[in-house]
């Protein structure tokens, strides 16, 4: 008989699910939304959750990728209550949260790796908060930043090709196997 070790829970700290943030526009725009979906499909693939906006265009078509890929979404949904097109039909777990705009900052501090494809001022202000909170960022075809002669500030890894950044994310998501996690299973006598 399988029995899960809850015990482990309260000897350990449980094990935390990796986050990929998926960052772009709610605005349908077919090319973004073809690489947004396999870099849903990717990160699901590696074990990560895909965490968005919750609504449509790319954060659906990532939703929808890590989905038909077996994975876990995440929606962060600025209303307190559905409205049209939030969540999206692939958002597993929707957490509203009122709080509009300013939940922007729920979806990068939430994430491991935050990743920006296309985008407008909403992934814009995803993008700087996630910098600031030293969350890295990858964009592909989305905002590229300089920042001011003489200061250091971090910026988004900036990929040329939709190839290098899917390369770059099946290098990069590897899953830890976890050391006494809630979801370690043990023996007992049946």
């Amino acid at each position: 008989m399988l029995t899960w070790a809850a015990t482990e829970v309260m000897s350990e700290p449980a094990h935390r699910l990796p986050v990929l943030g998926v960052l772009g526009p709610g605005l349908g725009m077919p090319r973004l939304e073809g690489v947004a979906e396999q870099v849903g499909e990717v990160a699901a693939r590696a074990g990560w959750v895909v965490l968005t906006g919750g609504g449509p265009g790319v954060m659906a078509a990532a939703c929808r990728g890590a989905v038909a890929a077996g994975g876990l979404t995440v929606g962060i949904i600025p209303t307190s209550m559905p409205v049209e097109g939030y969540p999206n039909l692939w958002v597993r777990l929707a957490i509203y949260t009122g709080a509009g705009m300013a939940r922007n900052a729920f979806n990068v501090l939430s994430a491991n790796l935050c990743v920006a494809i296309g985008g407008g001022p909403g992934t814009l202000s995803e993008i700087a908060l996630a910098l600031k909170a030293g969350v890295p960022v990858w964009a592909w075809d989305s905002w590229s930043l300089d920042p001011p002669d003489g200061t250091s500030y971090p910026v988004p890894r900036v990929f040329a090709s939709s190839d290098e950044l899917l390369d770059a994310l099946r290098a990069e998501l590897v899953l830890e196997e976890p050391s006494g996690s809630f979801f370690s299973p043990t023996s007992t006598p049946g």
